[in-house]
């Protein structure tokens, strides 16, 4: 999570612990705070969504209205609704509520997935070998840029008309995860194995991976997540209120992913301009008739 003034902000990561202590020497000298974005989408050893995302969240509302802080922005996710099937929806959704009664200025911001360097989308489908999931990759969602979000939350700071809307962050083209997917497969020139479990097997593998390892790979809650597609909130304001255009993935695989090809394609151009070479070696012959 991150916080601090208008102008400079710190990460609350900094700080050992989230304790009431260590917020309150992090809040008391902010005009702002916001909290970080997708702060958890999975369970850890040490807590769970309801921790984070729920507890978490209302802690730092408490804080923020003590100090009587000007701004208080809260990141939440893309389908956060407190009677979602998913874990991690449905806290983040009763994390919603709980920060709106206590501070209900706040600014909520919903991001659809994120794309960008060392994000969770485009460098988790070309870094792996093997893709297993449970849905056969059909889940549905509008990608966003992390730049367009970080413009749009540096607006939000400094315009307090945004203070106690919903704002829901998406990109302009709706993607099955398959067809990001073999956009991914076309820029690394690479295929890569897709093996598709029954949910019940991938949630119980997930169970078993998470206890050899300690950091995040997967969960059962993920497994879950596969088979909710994004809904837009017609009620929520976007990145068009803000007079942001949104970018394009499409626009950005080559320039996030060209470290996945092998040297021998390294310096290849992006797959879009390479296929229009491509089509310029044949003849296309037009029937009327």
């Amino acid at each position: 999570m991150t916080l601090g003034t208008r102008h400079r902000l710190r990460k609350a990561s900094d700080i050992p612990t989230l304790s009431t202590i260590s917020l309150d020497e992090t809040i008391l000298p902010s005009k702002l705070y916001q909290t970080g974005l997708n702060l958890a989408s999975d369970e850890r050893r040490n807590f769970d969504l309801e921790d984070v995302n729920v507890e978490g969240a209302e802690r730092i509302a408490e804080a923020v209205a003590k100090y009587d802080i000007d701004r208080f922005i809260h990141m939440s996710s893309y389908n956060a609704d407190k009677n979602s099937s998913s874990a991690f929806y449905r806290t983040k959704g009763r994390g919603e509520e709980v920060v709106r009664s206590i501070f209900p200025e706040t600014t909520i911001v919903r991001p659809a997935p994120v794309f960008g360097f060392e994000d969770k989308l485009l460098h988790k489908l070309a870094g792996q070998a093997n893709l297993f999931t449970s849905n056969h990759m059909q889940e549905r969602f509008w990608p966003v840029h992390s730049i367009d979000i970080g413009s749009a939350l540096a607006f939000m700071a400094e315009d307090d008309s945004t203070a106690a809307e919903t704002y829901e962050l998406y990109g302009p083209k709706n993607y099955s995860m398959a067809e990001i997917a073999a956009m991914v497969d076309r820029e690394i020139i690479k295929h890569r194995r897709h093996i598709n479990l029954p949910p019940r097997v991938l949630k119980r593998l997930s169970e078993l991976y998470n206890r050899l390892i300690w950091w995040s790979q997967t969960c059962a809650d993920k497994v879950e997540r596969e088979f909710i597609d994004q809904k837009i909130d017609p009620k929520a304001k976007t990145f068009q209120d803000l007079g942001i255009e949104p970018a394009e993935i499409a626009n950005y695989t080559f320039h996030y992913l060209q470290s996945y090809r092998s040297s021998s394609f390294y310096d290849l151009p992006p797959a879009t301009e390479r296929e229009k070479r491509e089509e310029k070696k044949y003849l296309h012959v037009i029937d009327d008739q």
